[in-house]
């Protein structure tokens, strides 16, 4: 079975920066999209960020400019740099393949919370 194990949230200032690491198990990454998401409290799991098998990145607009999606196939890893945060990026952070597939299961996710 697919598995992630995330990491690198804490706490931070508005307009803070932290950098999150996936590390991604029984998968060939190079071969698949990868993608972060992040579940706030009582809200639904949102696509935050996108990068393709070759490289192409897309994000959503609520954090397009400030969040910087990569992946290092080698290590079988994904990162989010996360730059300028704002108190509604207060979520936990999960990475997954994109698309989801059947086989994969979410990990534990990170917590990243932006409070003054």
């Amino acid at each position: 079975q697919v598995q992630f194990a995330e990491s690198g949230g804490g706490s931070v200032q508005p307009g803070g920066s932290l950098r999150l690491s996936c590390e991604a198990f029984g998968i060939i990454l190079r071969l698949y999209g990868m993608a972060w998401y992040r579940q706030a409290p009582g809200m639904q799991r949102e696509l935050v960020a996108q990068i393709a098998s070759g490289g192409r990145m897309h994000y959503s607009e609520s954090v397009k400019g400030r969040f910087t999606i990569s992946r290092d196939n080698a290590k079988s890893a994904v990162y989010l740099q996360m730059n300028s945060l704002k108190p509604e990026d207060t979520a936990v952070y999960y990475c997954n393949t994109d698309p989801i597939l059947p086989t994969t299961a979410w990990g534990q996710g990170t917590q990243v919370t932006v409070s003054s």
